[in-house]
């Protein structure tokens, strides 16, 4: 079998300008922009859900209950009256939560809108430790150089030892560090 001789440039370009080639595949459309009327809906029908409410639990109930409660579920009503809130509780915190339930439902109407939960359901089991806020430590301040501090030793010398002394002490180190 004999192969056939490639061809010139001219002849290239001839059979090209016969043959019609394929065009270039466009990239599929982002996927959000085909889910974001479904999205829409859904959240219509359905609600929100307890993502919102995850994110801004703390802010709900306060530091001391997020830390031991948190939302599981928001179910809707079948009159399509307002929902129910499913808390997953630790311990003894049940009964913190049952008792201030009109101010927890309260809140709620605030961020979901009102009569979106109108009862709280209470689930004993584990909660989910969740992130402690970041606590900004004060800085460390740089010791004192030793001519200020013999200075200070210096004024406090006709003081009498123990503690009175001791907290003269601390308090001038600390006056002498602070910039202001």
């Amino acid at each position: 079998m004999r192969r056939r001789p490639l061809p010139t440039a001219e002849e290239a370009l001839e059979i090209l300008k016969r043959r019609r080639t394929r065009p270039q595949r466009r990239p599929p459309p982002p996927a959000g922009k085909s889910l974001a009327p479904l999205i829409k809906q859904l959240d219509e029908k359905f609600g929100q859900g307890p993502a919102v409410l995850q994110a801004r639990w703390r802010e709900i109930v306060g530091e001391t209950l997020a830390r031991r409660t948190e939302p599981v579920r928001v179910i809707k009503s079948r009159t399509g009256e307002g929902g129910t809130l499913e808390l997953r509780v630790d311990g003894p915190v049940a009964s913190l939560i049952q008792h201030q339930a009109p101010q927890i439902t309260q809140r709620l109407d605030l961020l979901l809108g009102k009569g979106a939960v109108t009862k709280l359901r209470i689930v004993q089991g584990p909660v989910k430790a969740q992130a402690a806020p970041v606590v900004a430590r004060p800085r460390r301040r740089p010791p004192l150089d030793a001519a200020q501090e013999r200075d200070l030793a210096d004024s406090l010398a006709n003081q009498p030892d123990g503690g009175l002394k001791d907290a003269l002490l601390k308090l001038g180190r600390g006056v002498l560090r602070d910039p202001r």
